[in-house]
C-alpha cells in the first residue's frame, strides 16, 4: 500500500491574497450602468467582479465584506495638479514637478517641467538635465513633460524627446494656441492640455481631430461645447475643489443659463472619472484605472449619496466616507 505523501507548497511561492469584496446600495463602475444592492470583489489591488451583491457573495463565500453606506464611484481622476492635492475621491493625478524624486504621495504621472525661454538655454543645460532625470530617477510612477515654455524651437524638440522616450506630454493653453502646438508636433493621443480660457469652434475641432483630451479648471467658461461636440473632457484640482467639484461647478452655470442637455451629469462624472484616466494614458492595460471592471485597479471612492438619479446625487457633492487605492483604504471620513 502506498505511502501517503503531503503536498508541498514550492518554495518562494506565496498564498494568493484574500478577496475582498466592498458592498454598498449603489455602484457606479462607470463602464457599465449603475448597480443596485452592488458591490466589488478585490484581490491583490485588483478588481476581480463587479456585480450584485448576493451573486459576488456566492461566487466568494470566503471573502471578507466591508459593507458601506451610499455609493462606490471609481476613483477621480485630477488631471493637473499644481498644488498638493486635497480633495477626498482623488485617487490618481498628473502632478507637475520641479524635481522627480519628490514623493508622489498618489499614483499617476509625475511632470518634469520644462521653463527654457530659449533654444540656447534649453541645449546648454536644461535638456541634458530633463534626459537624466527621466533615465535615472528611481520613480514609483510614471513620467511625463510638462511643457512651459513658449519657445517655438524648444517646443519642437520637446515633441521629439516625448516620442523617443514614450513619455506624455502636459501643456497649459495659456501659453500657446492648439494651432501652434500643432505645427511643433506637440498635438497627439499622448498629450492632454489644461484650458481656463474659452476655445473657438475652430480650436475645439483640432483638439478633437487630434484626439486630445482637454482638462478643464473650474472657471472654464466652455464645457459644455466641448462636450457637446465630443472632445474628451477631464478636470484639474486648482486647490481643495477637486474634479467633482469641478464637475458640479460646470452643472450649476449650465442650470444658471436654463439649459438641461441630456445626459449632462453622466457626461460630467464620467470627466471627473474616465476622462482623467484617458488626460494620463491609463484608460488603458494592467494599471488601468478610471472605471471598475475586471483586471482594472482597485480604486474607488464611497460618497453618502443615495437617489434615483445616482449622477445628479453625486454631483450635489455628499460627503465622501472613505477612499481605497490599490484595494487599501486610503482614508475615511
Amino acid at each position: 500500500m502506498p505511502s501517503a505523501k503531503r503536498a508541498r507548497q514550492p518554495l518562494g511561492r506565496r498564498a494568493p491574497a484574500p478577496v475582498v469584496i466592498h458592498s454598498a446600495p449603489l455602484v457606479l463602475p462607470m463602464s457599465a450602468e449603475p448597480v443596485r444592492g452592488g458591490a466589488v470583489a478585490t484581490r491583490g489591488g485588483r478588481v476581480l467582479a463587479v456585480g450584485p451583491r448576493v451573486e459576488l457573495r456566492t461566487s466568494y463565500p470566503a471573502a471578507e465584506e466591508v459593507r458601506w453606506r451610499g455609493m462606490i464611484v471609481a476613483g477621480l481622476v485630477d488631471a493637473c495638479s499644481p498644488v498638493p492635492c486635497t480633495a477626498p475621491g482623488v485617487t490618481a493625478r498628473a502632478r507637475v514637478v520641479s524635481d522627480l524624486a519628490d514623493p508622489g504621495g498618489f499614483p499617476g504621472i509625475s511632470y518634469v517641467r520644462v521653463t527654457s525661454r530659449s533654444e540656447e538655454e534649453w541645449e546648454g543645460s536644461e535638456r541634458d538635465a530633463v534626459i537624466t532625470a527621466i533615465r535615472e530617477i528611481d520613480r514609483p510612477c510614471a513620467v511625463g513633460i510638462a511643457v512651459h515654455t513658449r519657445d517655438f524651437q524648444v517646443l519642437e524638440d520637446v515633441a521629439v524627446l516625448a516620442r523617443t522616450f514614450g513619455l506624455r506630454l502636459l501643456v497649459d493653453l495659456a501659453r500657446h494656441s492648439p494651432a501652434t502646438l500643432d505645427e511643433a508636433g506637440v498635438l497627439g493621443p499622448l498629450c492632454h492640455v489644461v484650458c481656463a480660457r474659452p476655445l473657438d469652434p475652430g480650436e475645439r475641432k483640432l483638439l478633437r481631430l487630434r484626439r486630445t483630451v482637454v482638462a478643464l479648471c473650474p472657471a472654464a467658461e466652455d464645457a459644455l461645447a466641448l462636450l457637446e461636440e465630443g472632445n474628451v473632457v477631464a478636470f484639474c484640482d486648482t486647490g481643495d475643489v477637486g474634479p467633482l467639484g469641478s464637475a458640479a461647478a460646470v452643472r450649476r452655470r449650465v442650470r444658471a443659463l436654463g439649459l438641461r442637455p441630456r445626459g449632462l451629469d453622466r457626461r460630467l462624472v464620467e470627466a471627473a472619472t474616465l476622462g482623467g484616466a484617458r488626460a494620463l494614458g491609463m484608460d488603458r492595460g494592467k494599471d488601468r484605472i478610471g472605471a471598475l471592471a475586471p483586471g482594472a485597479r482597485a480604486d474607488f471612492a464611497v460618497y453618502d449619496a443615495r437617489g434615483r438619479y445616482p449622477y445628479s446625487a453625486l454631483l450635489a457633492e455628499p460627503p465622501c466616507l472613505g477612499t481605497v487605492v490599490g484595494g487599501t483604504l486610503a482614508r475615511t471620513a
